[in-house]
């Protein structure tokens, strides 16, 4: 019984060094952490930014006509509205 509880023991031990080494290693490694996160960050925002762009500008651009209209008329109309010139 005694070596259970020895192995116990020791398998607690080691468990909380563990957590106590994991936690110095993020401490001393957090600034370096956030940093990379928020490159990571904005770099993937950048990609989907310009990713999504090129779609919403051609969505947003009506398509140019092939033939328009006649010109406006060069001499002031009686029937409509004056035209400055």
């Amino acid at each position: 019984m005694q070596k259970v509880i020895n192995v116990v023991a020791l398998l607690s031990g080691l468990t909380s060094l563990a957590v106590i080494g994991g936690g110095a290693y993020l401490y001393l490694n957090k600034d370096a952490m956030i940093e990379e996160a928020k490159t990571s960050l904005a770099n993937a925002a950048v990609e989907a930014v310009s990713g999504a762009l090129p779609g919403l500008i051609d969505a947003a651009m009506p398509e140019l006509p092939e033939v328009t209209g006649p010109a406006l008329p060069s001499t002031p109309s009686t029937t409509g509205p004056d035209i400055p010139f």
